[in-house]
Formats: structure tokens, C-alpha cells, sequence
């Protein structure tokens, strides 16, 4: 059992046990924190996976605009601080053996499959950064600033619509 094995098991199980509690949660605060922890775990993976520039740009966007942005929403929302349950213990009970099946059968699949052998290395080893920038700003520069545009407007209309929904109250 290597160090890269233990990682990507302790990863994964952050994943998916971000995701489960994210979906399972009754307090939006609690949601984002897992949210936010399934986030960081994906951009650790893809670290593993040798792709550092994803992985950085993982935590950047999404572990922190997205969830600056959804805990700022919240914040400037109204909703009840009561935490009532939700009474449904035998869904949730028939949601945790799903899940415990459906783990059991991936599992079961994943070992029992045969693998191709992996091919070989490289010459050298390639910088991705470096070769994403140079994909964005030589073949996708239109689509790219085209982007940044759309976003803007979104951004723009967004502020609109609340100034407008400011002035009705």
C-alpha cells in the first residue's frame, strides 16, 4: 500500500462523504461547509492525478468564489434559524443501505475488472500550465473573451435585478 494509495482513498471518501452530507444537511451554513470540503477534495485529486493548474484553479474558483459567494447569499437573505427535523427516518435509512449497496457493487467492479497496462512514460515531463495558456491564447482566445463577456453581463443583470427587487420594498 503506497502513500499515493492512502491519499487517494482519504480523498475520495472526503468526496463523496461532502457530497452525501451536502445533500443531507437541513442548514444552509453546513451544506456549504461540505461543499466546500468535497470541493477541496476534488482539487486533491487532481493534484494526484498530475494535473496541478486544475487542482489550483479547483480551489480558487469554486472552494473560494463559489462558496464566498453562496455564504455572502445567505447572508444577505431571509431564512428561519429553526432547525426542525425532517421526520423521514426510514427514507433515510433506505438512503444508507443504497448507498452501502451501491458501494458494494462498485467495489466489486472495480476490482474484478482487468485493467489495460498503463503506457509508458514520457520523454519529459510536461508543464500544463504552460500548455493551457497556450491553448487558451492561440486557439480559443475568441471563445475565451467571448466568455468573460457573457459573464460580465451576467454579473451586470445580476445587480440589476436586485436594485429592482431593492426598490419594491
Amino acid at each position: 500500500m503506497t502513500g499515493e494509495f492512502v491519499a487517494f482513498f482519504i480523498l475520495s471518501l472526503l468526496t463523496i462523504g461532502g457530497a452525501v452530507f451536502m445533500i443531507s444537511f437541513t442548514r444552509v451554513v453546513h451544506m456549504v461547509i461540505s461543499l466546500g470540503v468535497t470541493f477541496i477534495s476534488i482539487a486533491g485529486l487532481f493534484v494526484l492525478l498530475g494535473a496541478e493548474f486544475v487542482g489550483v484553479a479547483q480551489i480558487l474558483v469554486y472552494s473560494g468564489a463559489i462558496s464566498i459567494l453562496m455564504l455572502f447569499g445567505i447572508m444577505l437573505t431571509k431564512h428561519d434559524a429553526n432547525d426542525e427535523g425532517t421526520g423521514r427516518t426510514w427514507k433515510n435509512r433506505f438512503v444508507l443501505l443504497f448507498v452501502i449497496v451501491l458501494f458494494g457493487l462498485l467495489f466489486w467492479g472495480v476490482q474484478n475488472t482487468p485493467w489495460p497496462a498503463p503506457p509508458p512514460p514520457a520523454e519529459a515531463p510536461v508543464d500544463n500550465a504552460k500548455e493551457i495558456g497556450i491553448e487558451v491564447f492561440t486557439k480559443f482566445v475568441i471563445p475565451f473573451e467571448l466568455l468573460s463577456v457573457l459573464l460580465l453581463v451576467a454579473l451586470v443583470g445580476a445587480i440589476i435585478m436586485a436594485k429592482k427587487e431593492g426598490d419594491n420594498e
